[in-house]
């Protein structure tokens, strides 16, 4: 007996035995369960000069020590709004620390307050009666007290989840406190005012205006050797001057005598910042390009 063919069919065949790769996630994506994957293509990646919050090319870049570009304005307007929020989480905070404060202050009341309570109920259920003097008794002729022993703890109604009134609440949600430092939209990490560097960009062609800039593919060159910029050119930002240059010239020629060649400042390794860019959609960029949404899984 010869060995059995592999099974062959198109993609949209339906009267095959085998249920193929292509199938499987064409049905996926169309019945709206399971994990969607996706290879983002260079039209889904912002250009390397290209604010990180706005997505729109920068009129006034700034970049962070972790070599973030963003628009100042946007930038600004984000740490602005962040610094707004947590002041507004302190002052609940705060509030919710008196009220634990209150609420631990009747806590620690509330032990003598039952005591008093126990001890005016037993006083007010005192009943004082003569005795009959023919009989003898462990008192004498002195009066007995009749003290209602037969009062338990009160009978509290249980909580009801079908009358509104009775329907018991959830507990306020405990706000922890909240952290006063600015952290990064895209690092995580502590951001200052203080810690962006303006960045200078220089054009491939000094002639043209902005509008003439953005509608070219190409439009920004190394300030020292002229090549040209672009996600697929590592580069890096030096901080005195603000200059991009590719990181083949931060190697070459200015590690040699760590020197800003606009400014003539020495540099120290915290001076040069790598600029973080987008991928080219090409699986050899080195940028992780692969987009997942978790969606329900069907269960059987």
């Amino acid at each position: 007996m010869g060995q059995a063919a592999m099974t062959r069919h198109g993609k949209n065949c339906t009267a095959g035995a085998v249920y193929t790769y292509h199938e499987k996630k064409k049905d996926t994506a169309a019945s709206g369960y399971g994990t969607q994957s996706v290879r983002l293509g260079k039209d889904a990646i912002k250009d390397f000069d290209c604010c990180c919050l706005s997505l729109q090319p920068c009129r006034d870049p700034v970049v962070t020590p972790e070599g973030y570009l963003y628009e100042r304005e946007a930038i600004l307007e984000y740490i602005l709004h962040q610094k707004t929020e947590i002041a507004k989480k302190m002052k609940a905070y705060e509030k919710q620390k008196r009220a634990q404060s209150s609420e631990e202050k009747l806590l620690s009341r509330a032990p003598q307050d039952s005591r008093v309570q126990r001890f005016l109920k037993r006083e007010g259920s005192i009943v004082s009666k003569p005795l009959n003097p023919f009989t003898t008794g462990e008192g004498g002729a002195q009066c007995s007290s009749e003290v209602d022993s037969k009062a338990g703890p009160s009978s509290a109604p249980l909580p009801s989840f079908w009358i509104p009134s009775l329907t018991p609440e959830a507990k306020p949600t405990t706000i922890k406190k909240p952290a006063k430092t600015v952290l990064c939209p895209m690092s995580g990490r502590p951001l200052k005012l203080s810690d962006l560097v303006s960045v200078r960009f220089t054009p491939l062609n000094a002639s043209l205006n902005r509008v003439g800039l953005l509608t070219r593919q190409d439009r920004y060159v190394c300030a020292v050797t002229r090549d040209t910029l672009g996600n697929s050119v590592p580069c890096a930002v030096l901080r005195p001057s603000g200059s991009v240059v590719t990181m083949e010239c931060v190697e070459r020629l200015i590690r040699k005598d760590m020197t800003d060649p606009e400014t003539g400042a020495k540099l120290r390794e915290t001076d040069i910042i790598p600029l973080q860019r987008g991928g080219t959609g090409f699986s050899g960029s080195g940028v992780q390009l692969k987009a997942k949404e978790s969606r329900p899984v069907m269960q059987v």
